[in-house]
C-alpha cells in the first residue's frame, strides 16, 4: 500500500494542509475554514480523532474500506493506516480533526486509561455514529481546546487544560461506544449465528490442517470486526468470551466425532491439536472427565 503522507507527529498533518500550528504536540484542525484540500492516505504515528460531517467515499480504514457515513467519528492509534489516496482532486470538509502525539499525554491519566477506550482499535465498518447532539458535544470541546491553544497564558496550566479537555473528549467517546455497542448487542443475534457459521466452515473447509484451532482473530476477521469490538458484543450477549465460545464449540465437534467413532488421536488430528495431550488436557479442563472417561460412561448408556 502505497502512502502519500506520514504523520509522525502531530503537526505533521497540520503543515500538509497549510493551517496554523498551535502547540507543539497538539493540532486541531476545523475543516469548515480551511477550504479545499487535497485526499492524502496517511500512516499515522500519533493519536487522532476525526470528527466530519462526511467522509470520502471508499476511505482506506486500517486494512479495509470505510464507507461514507452521516456524523461519524474515527479514532486513529500510533502505527494505523487511514485516509484516501492522493488522486489529484480537492475537496471541502466540515468538522473537526485533534491530533496528539504520545509524548503529550506520557505519565499522565490519559495514557493509563488509553487501554480502555477500545474506539482506538476499530477495524473497517466500526466508526462511531453520532446524532446531532452527540456531535455538537464533541465539536464544542473541539473548539474550546482551539480556542485555549490560541491564548497567551502559562504553557503548564495551558497543557493540563488541554489534557483535561481531551480526556473529557475521550471519555464522552467511550460514552457514544458504549451506547452504540448496547445496540449492537441488542441486534446481535446475526453476529452470533455468522460466528458460529465461521467456526464451522472452518473445519469444513479444513482449514485446521495448516491453521490449528480457530482463533479470537480469524472469527474477527471474518466477520470485518477488530477483536476488541468482537469480543465485546460476544460477552455481552452471551456472558462469556468469544474463546471461551470458540473452545465449547470445539468440544461438543469433539464429543460428536468421538460418538461417532474416531479414537482420541483421530479426533485431536481432526479438530487442529498439535498433540493429543492438548486435546485431552482442555477437554478434561471444560468438561471434568477425560476423553476415555467420556467414551467409556457413552458406552454404558
Amino acid at each position: 500500500m502505497k502512502l502519500d503522507l506520514y504523520i509522525n507527529e502531530a503537526n505533521d498533518y497540520a503543515r500538509d494542509i497549510r493551517v496554523p500550528i498551535l502547540h507543539p504536540h497538539v493540532a486541531i484542525i476545523h475543516y469548515d475554514e480551511v477550504g479545499e484540500i487535497r485526499h492524502s492516505l496517511n500512516r499515522i504515528d500519533c493519536y487522532g480523532i476525526f470528527l466530519q460531517r462526511e467522509f470520502p467515499e471508499n476511505l482506506t480504514y486500517g486494512i479495509g474500506i470505510y464507507h461514507e457515513g452521516d456524523g461519524s467519528l474515527i479514532a486513529f492509534a500510533p502505527g494505523q493506516i487511514g485516509g484516501k489516496r492522493d488522486d489529484g482532486s480537492k475537496r471541502q470538509y466540515h468538522g473537526w480533526v485533534l491530533l496528539f502525539d504520545p509524548v503529550f499525554i506520557h505519565g499522565t491519566e490519559i495514557e493509563r486509561r488509553m487501554k480502555d477506550y477500545h474506539f482506538f482499535s476499530y477495524n473497517n465498518n466500526e466508526a462511531l455514529f453520532l446524532n446531532t447532539e452527540e456531535k455538537d458535544t464533541l465539536s464544542g470541546l473541539m473548539a474550546n481546546i482551539r480556542r485555549e491553544l490560541q491564548t497567551t497564558d502559562d504553557d503548564n496550566v495551558q497543557n493540563d487544560i488541554v489534557r483535561d479537555y481531551i480526556l473529557l473528549i475521550l471519555d464522552y467517546c467511550n460514552r457514544f461506544y458504549v451506547r452504540q455497542f448496547k445496540e449492537m448487542t441488542a441486534g446481535s443475534s446475526d453476529i452470533l449465528a455468522r460466528f458460529q457459521q465461521v467456526l464451522i466452515d472452518y473445519y469444513d473447509k479444513g482449514r485446521q490442517r495448516t491453521g490449528g484451532l480457530p482463533s479470537v482473530k480469524y472469527c474477527a476477521s471474518e466477520l470485518c470486526l477488530s477483536p476488541g469490538y468482537f469480543g465485546d458484543i460476544v460477552r455481552g450477549a452471551l456472558g462469556e468470551s468469544p474463546k471461551d465460545y470458540i473452545r465449547g464449540f470445539i468440544i461438543m465437534r469433539a464429543k460428536s466425532l468421538m460418538l461417532g467413532g474416531m479414537s482420541i488421536t483421530q479426533v485431536s488430528d481432526a479438530l487442529g491439536f498439535e498433540y493429543p495431550n492438548h486435546f485431552t488436557r482442555l477437554f478434561k479442563q471444560l468438561t471434568g472427565q477425560t476423553p476415555s472417561q467420556f467414551f467409556a460412561e457413552q458406552r454404558e448408556k
